[in-house]
């Protein structure tokens, strides 16, 4: 399980997923979780913006980022 320190309160999904080089580029970030292939705390989330705080969990290709404060 990959680990990811928040700077704020928060980081949106897409955001997330670039950062975290899980995908190349923000478009890339965005159609992965437009076609369902992201989950968050085990429920498939759509929406790139979805802020994530501590504690939550991201699955995308088998690998898992917990979010910490």
């Amino acid at each position: 399980m990959l680990t990811f320190k928040l700077r704020d309160d928060h980081i949106k999904l897409g955001q997330l997923l670039k950062a975290m080089s899980m995908t190349e580029t923000g478009a890339d970030a965005k159609d992965v979780i437009q076609q369902g292939m992201v989950k968050v705390n085990g429920e498939i989330e759509t929406r790139r913006g979805k802020k994530l705080v501590e504690g939550d969990e991201v699955l995308f290709e088998g690998q898992t980022v917990k979010i910490e404060k």
